[in-house]
């Protein structure tokens, strides 16, 4: 069996308190997922996870069909961190460890992913065509979704009053002052 790593680290500029508001809530999970996945989740739910909780998915990430995906909360640290892991699904194994601390402007977050895929040697070659690309698509769709939902927006504007941004709006390049700042 090969154990498959994925590491991932995020900071965004939200307190501490707010970021383990937002991912101690097991229904913003779906707000995370990639659509494409299909990904719904079939189970009651709390406002607010605890150790022990059991969650059931519907996912289809392989030609849209539909799979039971089954994890349960086996360790929480408050405002530290969390472990989900899977007890039915896709994988052989699933271990997901989410990490929460403070930093200066923000909130830190790192993610540890230990997974093992199915199938034996079948399963590796599915890993090296597929799901390994799969795996890293979700995550940095996470991170896309989750700066597009806590990074304030800034319209950078140069010296001159142009908005850098709007060039590749423009035909051609052309870049007009920003409005209001020339």
């Amino acid at each position: 069996m090969t154990l498959h790593r994925l590491k991932r680290t995020q900071v965004l500029p939200i307190s501490l308190d707010e970021a383990w508001s937002f991912f101690s809530d097991p229904r913003n999970l779906a707000r995370i997922t990639p659509a494409e996945l299909g990904f719904r989740i079939t189970s009651e739910l709390p406002e607010r996870m605890y150790e022990g909780l059991f969650i059931s998915y519907q996912i289809a990430p392989v030609l849209s069909i539909p799979m039971l995906w089954v994890t349960e909360i086996t360790h929480i640290e408050d405002r530290v961190m969390f472990v989900d892991e899977q007890r039915m699904g896709p994988y052989r194994l699933w271990h997901h460890e989410h990490w929460f601390r403070a930093v200066p402007g923000g909130t830190e977050m790192r993610d540890f992913v230990h997974y093992a895929m199915p199938f034996g040697a079948a399963g590796e070659v599915a890993h090296a065509l597929l799901v390994g690309r799969q795996v890293r698509g979700i995550f940095d769709y996470r991170q896309r979704i989750l700066d597009r939902r806590f990074t304030p927006v800034r319209r950078a504007v140069d010296a001159q009053g142009f908005a850098p941004e709007a060039a590749s709006a423009r035909p051609n390049g052309v870049v007009r002052p920003a409005e209001g700042r020339a």
